[in-house]
């Protein structure tokens, strides 16, 4: 029977792990919206009738509900990003105050109800994964691993280890190394890039790891979405346009456009007062259809649909050079052809910093690209053809290989647990 899990808690996608030995297997959480093996990070809350607790689902389920409750349901996604945030002392949930491990914990204990008793007592050790640089301006990361602990307390596991992120990876792709290597992991996620630098080494017939560096930044995937957004849809909805006010012609505030950063904030945006706002710029615009479409997007919660409509164009644009746009509710006017090349100069700021904190490890281990024996990238950024072409440039497409970008996280977090020298791999909480 396994006796350690795997937690890769992501941004955008959280993955379960089981590990007996050397061989791990995905736990598996089967929920309302399906069985998966992939969960997306999302939370809904829902009141039911009478006094009856609030009807609570997690990942794809999440999705569903919200989607089926417009205006009924309080829907949170990608909460790993406010876990460093001081600035976020909890939200609001139907009058109740939900501090961020409130949240982690809700999430978590419904993927322990769709696991079944894959997720029982016998299990010893929770091995978590956990970014080299937590996500946000200010990241304050004592304060993150704080609000994971106080959450994963909860469970009762007799231990309860973490571990870089890119460390889990590298040790899931070191497997499959025939000679002593040293390995440079880039792991993208939906909200940080993360990088380690691990020296292996078998030893009578040990794999002996050395940590040699860590670096990271907060971008990744989900900054890759919004440039598409910013460059293809803003515009037709009204960034950049005027109105009037009294004598003088104003820009309509770009305030309004952040929204479009996650799709679910667009049912929040509704509820505000800045919306009221921008209905009434509709009178006074030069071009007032389209503030009236960026109404109508919002009033008809069309955020999931046009978030889904960008991830597919730009998972087009790894395979192909040019691929159509489309998104219906906004009508022809949206059709529009994208070349790679634009997606490529709309996100160079994102990969300039990508590339900066590659450098960063490098130079602060005082690593040459010529001393890396293997590149491993994880994560579904990875695909992104500027982004594998960044690592192609500097070590050589010969070096790099990629696999399980959505599993190795967590099946090497459940690998590490199952290893009595656990502490040379854990960071100290």
């Amino acid at each position: 029977m396994a006796s350690a899990l795997g937690l890769d808690f992501g941004t955008t996608n959280s993955v379960l792990a089981l590990a007996q030995g050397t061989s791990t297997r995905s736990l598996f959480v089967e929920g309302p919206a399906g069985r998966f093996d992939t969960t997306r990070t999302a939370l809904s809350f829902l009141k039911q009738q009478g006094h009856a607790p609030l009807k609570v689902e997690a990942g794809q389920a999440a999705i569903r509900e919200f989607i089926d409750n417009p205006g009924e349901c309080r829907f949170l996604q990608s909460i790993k990003t406010f876990a460093a945030s001081a600035l976020f002392q909890g939200t609001l949930v139907f009058a109740k105050r939900h501090e961020f491990e409130d949240l982690m914990y809700r999430f978590l204990a419904r993927l322990r109800d769709y696991a079944g008793d894959d997720w029982n007592s016998a299990l010893q050790r929770l091995v978590v994964g956990r970014p080299v640089q937590f996500a946000g301006a200010s990241p304050d990361e004592r304060l993150a691993i704080e609000r994971y602990s106080r959450a994963l307390a909860r469970f009762d596991f007799p231990e309860i280890h973490y571990v870089y992120e890119p460390v889990a990876a590298a040790f899931y792709f070191a497997r499959k190394l025939e000679r002593d290597a040293t390995v440079l992991v880039a792991d993208f996620g939906g909200g940080t890039t993360d990088y380690s630098i691990i020296r292996f080494e078998s030893r009578g017939g040990r794999l002996i790891a050395t940590p040699i560096g860590h670096s990271g930044v907060g971008v990744a995937g989900d900054h890759f979405d919004f440039r598409i957004i910013d460059n293809i849809i803003a515009p037709l909805i009204g960034k950049g346009s005027l109105f009037k006010s009294f004598d003088k012609l104003l820009e309509v505030p770009s305030s309004y456009y952040a929204n479009f950063g996650r799709w679910n904030q667009l049912s929040i945006f509704k509820t505000l007062k800045d919306f009221a706002e921008l209905k009434k710029l509709v009178r006074t615009s030069l071009e007032p259809e389209k503030l009236e479409a960026f109404v109508d997007l919002v009033d008809h919660d069309e955020g999931y649909p046009l978030y889904q409509a960008v991830s597919a164009t730009k998972i087009r644009l790894s395979q192909e050079d040019e691929t159509e746009f489309f998104f219906a509710p906004l009508g022809e006017r949206s059709r529009r052809s994208v070349r790679r090349q634009d997606f490529e100069a709309w996100i160079a700021p994102d990969l300039a910093r990508i590339e900066t904190a590659l450098d960063e490890v490098l130079v602060t281990t005082s690593t040459a690209p010529a001393e890396i024996d293997r590149v491993f990238l994880t994560g579904g950024t990875s695909f992104v053809p500027a982004v594998r072409r960044l690592f192609d440039n500097r070590f050589g497409q010969e070096r790099i290989e990629s696999g399980g970008e959505l599993l190795s996280i967590a099946h090497g977090l459940a690998l590490i647990g199952e290893r009595e020298d656990i502490s040379a791999w854990t960071i100290a909480a």
